[in-house]
């Protein structure tokens, strides 16, 4: 089935504002799947996993607001974890799924946490991909110095050539899976250059952080349901023996971790999607 794109309300501190989605498979589907992208991404980046998993499921991917095709927050001191929570919370209950599966990547995988650890959560089973409830101060530091550019391009292949240095911590993507990450995270300027997609503004409470560890480990406790850790083998974001500890505490996590890469697997190979898919359909 195509995919097809939606938009509904949510309420923050200020007011509302429309969270985008895209929607893969049967809408009548009732075995439900949430991807939800890292920081400075969108929806778009799981395209190639929905597109492998739509017989199966229904696929749901927003971007998180301040992102994709997302409404920008006027109060950027809005763009905090109790508000993607609450966002996300809210496409749950428009979906209206019994049960339902969750994929995050990094900021996703937190805010996945979040939901997972609540009494009565829906979430019947949890993939984190390359965060944990430690993050180390080392990693937020390179996050909020890069999210914190507001930097321009005068053509898109300038900015290709430009951003190809992160492209290697993504693990081995295809020149075509590069572009499509690249085309759906950036935004064309009403003066012809380019920028990267997000707004710049979610960086104002990230830089506002006390730069030192985040230690989230009782949310880890408190969750309950199946989950697969996936890690970047040189990822800064999550380290080898905080992964090795999600397997012994909490959900007790299944661990799979890729070689060659960081921060974070793109999810786009063949053999990364066999592994989320394998993982999802063994019952």
């Amino acid at each position: 089935m195509a995919m097809t794109s939606h938009t509904y309300r949510a309420l923050g501190p200020h007011g509302f504002h429309q969270v985008h989605y895209t929607e893969w498979g049967d809408p009548g589907n009732p075995r439900v799947l949430i991807c939800v992208h890292g920081m400075t991404r969108t929806g778009r980046d799981f395209d190639f996993l929905a597109a492998a998993l739509e017989q199966e499921y229904r696929v749901i991917c927003p971007d998180v607001v301040g992102r994709g095709q997302s409404d920008w927050l006027d109060d950027k001191t809005d763009y905090t974890y109790p508000l993607y929570v609450n966002d996300m919370a809210m496409l749950m209950a428009r979906l209206d799924a019994e049960r339902i599966d969750w994929v995050g990547t990094s900021m996703g995988g937190l805010i996945g946490m979040f939901l997972a650890s609540y009494a009565g959560t829906p979430i019947h089973k949890l993939l984190v991909n390359d965060v944990g409830p430690l993050i180390p101060a080392a990693g937020l530091k390179r996050i909020a110095k890069y999210v914190g550019q507001h930097l321009t391009w005068d053509t898109f292949d300038a900015m290709d050539r430009a951003l190809r240095i992160y492209a290697p911590t993504f693990g081995k993507l295809t020149d075509a899976q590069w572009r499509h990450m690249l085309i759906h995270s950036s935004r064309q300027l009403d003066d012809g250059r380019y920028a990267m997609g997000y707004d710049p503004g979610i960086a104002e409470v990230f830089k506002a952080l006390e730069m030192k560890d985040i230690d989230l480990w009782p949310v880890w406790d408190a969750i309950r349901c199946p989950t697969l850790l996936l890690r970047g083998a040189h990822s800064d974001v999550l380290n080898h023996a905080d992964a090795i500890a999600m397997t012994e505490r909490g959900p007790r996590a299944k661990l799979i971790e890729f070689p060659g890469m960081g921060h974070a697997p793109a999810l786009m190979a063949d053999d990364q999607i066999a592994v989320v898919r394998d993982w999802l359909l063994a019952d």
